[in-house]
């Protein structure tokens, strides 16, 4: 079968490299998935290029998500409830840009008609850790939440389940592209930060601050964030797309009681209970994708045979929505 997989962490176009290698077989608890779509997103970069939180052991298959069609069980599968021919979403640290995966039957999600391959492909690592970490912010309808990188798909799939739930929500961006689409998809305020001062325009809007940020740039933008927040506010941090550490001025954590800490979805499903978050997450994000209440957009299709370009342009600053790997 086809495989991406790379011997050296480095630059994606540069060390990926598509091979022939043998078919798995599931083992005890396990199911074959034939996969048919998958997403490509910053964490599987960052773990092709060594900085992730999980380092390679190469030879490594690359990508973390994708969804397929059940194949085969492995013994103690429970086969009656993912039949063959099930399509699933699933995660695979052992890479899922290939053409056969083994995962565990315990962690596959079973999709309904109505959520296509390619959001189906996408239903772990945007969408849950949007779930999550709106839940670990415990913001209530009428909060305030600020997104940097608002833009991003991650972030809007966050200010769409926000404004399900009733929260306020200030989009960053850096170009003026995005500012249309994303007060339509429920955004209270977008926010250029090329052109505007973010702490002053934040304070206009809520008079106190934002309750909650999420953030993923970093840097300056990252302490703006901060700056941004009310007295007993929490900022969560998820990225560092700058690569440079947020100056974290102590005075202000200090005198207005800040929570700021880190956030990563391998974490926190470590610890979440399976029953009332994780089986609720998932019911949430697949209900309202299926009704049409929640949306991911595409960019753009290549096949596996066209990673390269793929990869590429998944790293094109201003794209509008997510990369996909199908076939």
């Amino acid at each position: 079968m086809k495989a991406v997989q790379f011997d050296t962490v480095g630059e994606p176009a540069e060390v990926l490299s598509l091979r022939e290698i043998p078919q798995p077989t599931p083992q005890e608890g396990e199911i074959l998935v034939r996969v048919k779509a998958r997403s490509i997103n910053p964490s599987d970069l960052a773990f092709i290029r060594g900085n992730y939180g999980i380092r390679p052991k190469p030879p490594c298959g690359a990508g973390f998500e994708a969804m397929g069609v059940v194949e085969a069980h492995g013994a103690g599968v429970d086969a009656a409830k993912l039949p063959a021919g099930t399509r699933v979403s699933f995660t695979a640290l052992n890479g899922a840009w290939q053409e056969y995966v083994c995962v565990a039957a315990a962690t596959a999600i079973p999709l309904p008609p109505t959520v296509s391959d390619e959001v189906g492909a996408q239903m772990f690592v945007n969408p849950l850790t949007a779930w999550a970490m709106l839940h670990e912010c415990k913001l209530q309808a009428g909060d305030w939440l600020l997104l940097t990188a608002g833009a991003s798909t991650f972030s809007q799939l966050v200010l769409q389940l926000a404004v399900e739930q009733g929260i306020k929500v200030i989009c960053t961006v850096r170009r003026d592209d995005f500012t249309e689409h994303l007060t339509k998809l429920g955004a209270s305020a977008v926010v250029n930060t090329a052109k505007e001062n973010l702490q002053a325009r934040v304070k206009e809007l809520t008079k106190y601050g934002a309750h909650a940020a999420l953030e993923a740039i970093g840097g300056k933008a990252g302490a703006e964030a901060i700056e941004s927040l009310r007295r007993g506010g929490t900022m969560l941090i998820y990225g560092m797309l700058s690569m440079e550490p947020i100056p974290l001025n102590s005075a202000i954590l200090i005198f207005k009681e800040l929570t700021v800490r880190g956030f990563w979805l391998t974490e926190w499903m470590k610890t979440a209970d399976p029953v009332t978050q994780l089986k609720a997450a998932f019911h949430t994000l697949i209900t309202l994708f299926a009704s049409g209440k929640l949306n991911v957009t595409i960019d753009a299709i290549y096949s596996l045979d066209d990673f390269k370009k793929a990869v590429v342009h998944a790293e094109q600053p201003g794209r509008g929505g997510k990369v996909m790997i199908v076939g």
